[in-house]
């Protein structure tokens, strides 16, 4: 009977760790087709388009918007405009139907994130969706799971990057002392807390 409740245990951890540690539940990787082909590599990386200016409610939202077809046509009204890959985006901003993106980026329902506080307090973007600017295809980059959450929670000062860097995904401080002693600083300057409670990220 020892043998056999072992086996059963051992059988239920096994299909648990195989179950919930797959992609599906830490979704590092995926990475879903898109209606439309749209390489941030393009735009943001080579062309240096700020992430702001279509991502525009990143800053005083606690989502970061899609954008609106219109934006993308401010410049293809002009550049690739015939080009058959932007048909849809074409067609959406005629007829005022959003394109079916779908997401990437997803958290749980039971926890409250706001992209303005991290934003507006020294959080890169790259700190959680990665080098978008080198991706072809978004991707998810990071697990964003409690652990991650909670790294960084701990320990802000080596997170934090002066607010003109904030979009410069490739920007490094020149030594760790230096991410340091800016990082220490930036949290008196901008009250940035260390918070850890429950009621932090479960509201």
């Amino acid at each position: 009977m020892i043998i056999a409740g072992l086996f059963l245990v051992g059988g239920a951890v096994t299909a648990g760790v195989w179950y919930y540690f797959t992609p599906k539940y830490t979704r590092v990787g995926y990475q879903p087709i898109q209606p439309v082909t749209f390489s941030h590599a393009t735009h943001a990386g080579q062309l240096g388009i700020d992430c702001r200016y279509c991502h525009t409610g990143v800053e005083k939202s606690w989502f970061s918007n899609i954008p609106a077809s219109s934006t993308c046509m401010n410049c293809h009204n002009q550049v690739l405009k015939d080009d058959p890959r932007l048909e849809l985006v074409r067609e959406s901003a005629q007829s005022g139907k959003p394109i079916p993106w779908v997401q990437i980026h997803k958290l749980p329902d039971f926890v409250y994130f706001n992209h303005s506080v991290h934003v507006n307090r020294g959080v890169s973007c790259v700190e959680c969706h990665g080098r978008i600017d080198q991706m072809d295809e978004v991707y998810h980059a990071q697990p964003l799971s409690m652990s991650f959450c909670l790294e960084c929670h701990r320990h802000p000062e080596l997170k934090l990057r002066p607010e003109d860097k904030i979009t410069d995904l490739a920007w490094r401080p020149a030594s760790a002392a230096q991410q340091l002693e800016f990082g220490r600083r930036a949290m008196v300057e901008w009250k940035v807390e260390s918070l850890q409670t429950c009621s932090a990220c479960h509201r």
